[in-house]
């Protein structure tokens, strides 16, 4: 008796059999493989030659041999004594094709694919990569897009896979709506949000562009907001996007509830840890009674308090904040309880992700290394020490459970980006007039976390080419080194009737005293020329004429505080450099000077800060050249040319400079009232300054060491193509013969 046997995509269903005596197989027949071996077919059965007919393994043979995704048929049949199997192979893809595309290249799309040339093709598998193409044009906005796949048949069963891609126009948010705010602005959560409501002026951002990760991002940024302005109680209870049915517009709704706001009632520290003193932490919490709660305080409370027990000698201590309310009053009492934390060590560090930085670069930035006692805030401060680098995209730090319970594997994931960069730019500048610049940097090279730049500037005053190398981490200690190479030439004709050439090296080495604490020692050669001295120039410049060699010794010391580089909000910074020229050449004097910053956050977007410097500088032997001295005006006191508050030869004009200054500068940036995509802020500010001692003089120098002050208002645009500048200054306080500016600008556009 013959049996034939069919698979589906539903359990098998022999034909039932009378309970005869079953035949043994004699032999396994294969039939329709081209690529496939008859042997590697056999090998998924779970009969063999000369096993007893089994219904149920025979059942189980034709989904292993389907499981394998090598066919997209097989049967099998009984004839006498021999089972036959009849198998029909899935075919060979040949090439894989994407047309339509054009906001996506084929590369991008290739990635992304699981069906490539030489791949077997299923539809199983099509149809995920189906899904993967629809899923990347909606990450960039393109939620109407279609994709349809095609297959062109070849010989030797094999086929070309294409597919076509409508790519469709960009989904943008028509509106982003609240739900439930009461106290805060739409206007203002609108600002708090990275998602934006489409505008013309966006041509340059994709936030108005729906991305559902980003409306998560949004949440955690909303949630974020409410709680450092007092709403511990507040609640995202909804976000939803809507699609218009034409799939061209999203309308954003939050629903939140803000809840009621708190101030704090009471702030305490309970420490159970032998040996330590609630007082010696007090200056940690820098939280008062009568605050508004703030989530950030507190998390900074956190971290002062765990460094500061680290340095008071307990390595394992778990500090956590206990909040509790009283809603009827608005009150909140804090308390941070400090109790001895689980004894963890670090048992490795497992870095990932890193294609061309080496290993060595991420890891030295670790605050601990392998064998520390685990520490959360050193933790935090390395990850910002690897973000700061500037080189990846994405920094992920997690902890995970060791071989014991007493050990954790530190991992770390990043994320590369571009760090090399070539830059062709034109502007224009009040000290140097209209410039061209083209430069190369590279701030990891060869992935060793090494800089190299090259930058090359021509303007209508000055010419500069700069070539300059960092080596961060010299010999593998956190000591960096540098070289300097510089060419100028620059024309001061009108403000002090000379030509100067200028033409060095400069060797560079520093190093951390603490985290906040760097010391920076650098040797200058250099020689300069001064020339084409205007036959009208006053007598002190004439006598300067020729050339002169500088061989100088300088030393930084820097203590920096600030929250971060770029218009930071908040800390300080104060810097002391100390100049000794006359290792050799022909210049000898001494020449220090100080500088500092402070800053204050206002309110959101509202930042002053108070900054100043002074400087001093005498000649040792003889008098401080023409180019060693201090110049005020222009970028160190608005309102005032370069050099405009000099002292001066009046019957010429020139500007001579000083051999002291003092400058300072009170400063209120604040926003203008548009979106912050402009990347536009306004600034009231006032700059004061006096410079003074001229040596040598005559009898038509003017040397009062008088104070200028200068009020204004300015503004500032982050633009896609370069900072711009623009400051209105007005004197009230100056001399007769300085030299006045009223509108300062600066910008220029790299493309």
């Amino acid at each position: 008796m013959n049996s034939i046997f069919v698979y589906a995509d539903v359990p098998l269903l022999l034909p039932s059999v009378k309970k005869v005596t079953q035949p043994i197989i004699e032999e396994i027949i294969i039939e329709g493989a081209q690529r496939v071996e008859p042997s590697t077919i056999k090998s998924y059965l779970l009969v063999r030659k000369g096993d007893l007919f089994n219904q149920a393994r025979l059942n189980r043979s034709l989904k292993s041999l389907f499981a394998t995704s090598l066919f997209s048929d097989v049967s099998f049949s009984l004839q006498k004594a021999n089972l036959i199997i009849q198998v029909v192979e899935n075919p060979l893809i040949n090439r894989v094709a994407f047309e339509g595309n054009n906001a996506r290249t084929d590369e991008e799309l290739g990635t992304e694919m699981n069906l490539r040339p030489r791949v077997i093709f299923t539809r199983t598998k099509i149809q995920n990569d189906v899904e993967r193409i629809l899923t990347i044009y909606r990450r960039t906005g393109r939620f109407a897009a279609k994709v349809e796949p095609k297959l062109i048949q070849l010989p030797q069963n094999r086929v070309d896979l294409i597919f076509e891609i409508n790519e469709g126009d960009i989904t943008n948010v028509e509106s982003v709506r609240f739900v439930g705010n009461q106290k805060i602005s739409d206007d203002t959560l609108s600002s708090v949000i990275k998602t934006k409501e489409s505008a013309w002026w966006r041509f340059l951002s994709d936030d108005d562009v729906y991305d559902p990760d980003r409306l998560n991002y949004d949440i955690a940024l909303l949630r974020k907001f409410y709680l450092t302005e007092g709403y511990a109680d507040f609640r995202v209870l909804s976000s939803s996007a809507e699609l218009t049915p034409n799939k061209k517009r999203f309308f954003i709704t939050f629903s939140i509830n803000e809840g009621k706001r708190y101030r704090v009632d009471n702030v305490s520290v309970n420490a159970n840890l032998r040996g330590l003193k609630v007082e010696e932490l007090s200056d940690n919490v820098i939280i008062q009674k009568g605050d508004w709660y703030d989530v950030e305080i507190v998390e900074k409370v956190v971290d002062k308090l765990t460094h500061k027990i680290g340095e008071l000698g307990h390595a394992f201590v778990d500090v956590r904040p206990k909040i509790k309310r009283d809603r009827k009053t608005g009150g909140i009492n804090i308390i941070f309880e400090i109790k001895e934390g689980p004894r963890v060590f670090v048992e490795k560090i497992d870095i990932s992700g890193n294609v061309r930085t080496m290993d060595k670069v991420i890891r030295r930035e670790f605050r601990i290394i392998e064998g520390d006692a685990f520490n959360s805030s050193k933790l935090r401060r390395s990850k910002q020490r690897i973000e700061n680098l500037g080189y990846f995209e994405k920094v992920n730090l997690q902890n995970k459970q060791g071989s014991s319970k007493d050990k954790a594997i530190v991992k770390v994931e990043v994320e590369e980006k571009s760090t090399g960069s070539i830059s062709v730019g034109a502007g224009f500048s009040s000290s140097v007039g209209a410039l061209a610049e083209f430069g190369i940097s590279e701030k990891n090279f060869l992935g060793k976390g090494q800089k190299l730049n090259l930058k090359t500037t021509i303007a209508s005053s000055k010419s500069q080419i700069d070539l300059s190398f960092t080596e961060p981490y010299f010999l593998d200690q956190d000591v960096s080194s540098g070289i300097d190479l510089f060419h100028s030439r620059q024309d001061f004709q009108s403000v002090s009737s000379f030509d100067m050439q200028r033409t060095g090296l400069g060797l560079r080495i520093g190093y951390p005293v603490n985290e906040n604490l760097r010391q920076n020692w650098a040797y200058l050669i250099r020689k300069a020329t001064i020339k084409d001295i205007d036959s009208s120039a006053s007598s002190l410049i004439q006598k300067t004429k020729g050339t002169e060699y500088l061989s100088q010794l300088q030393h930084v010391i820097t203590h920096d505080k600030l929250d971060k580089q770029l218009e930071p909000t908040e800390g300080y910074l104060l810097a002391l450099t100390t100049s000794l020229a006359g290792l050799g050449g022909g210049l000898q004097h001494l020449n220090n000077y100080i500088r500092g910053q402070k800053y204050y956050s206002i309110a959101d977007e509202w930042v002053a800060s108070l900054s100043g410097g002074a400087g001093y500088v005498f000649g040792i032997g003889i008098d401080v050249h023409l180019l060693e001295r201090f110049h005020l005006g222009g970028n160190n006191l608005r309102g005032f040319e370069s050099r405009g508050a000099d002292p001066r030869d009046t019957a010429t004009d020139d500007a001579l400079g000083g051999e002291w200054i003092y400058t300072g500068s009170l400063q209120l940036r604040f926003p203008v009232g548009l979106s912050k995509d402009f990347g536009v802020s306004g600034r009231a500010f006032t700059d004061l300054g006096g410079i003074g001692s001229l040596s040598p003089t005559n009898s038509t120098t003017k040397d009062p060491g008088s104070i200028r002050l200068a009020p204004g208002l300015g503004l500032s645009w982050r633009s896609p193509m370069g900072p711009i500048l623009l400051d209105f200054g007005f004197p009230v306080l100056k001399e007769s013969y300085d030299n006045i500016e009223y509108v300062r600008v600066s910008f220029g556009t790299r493309f």
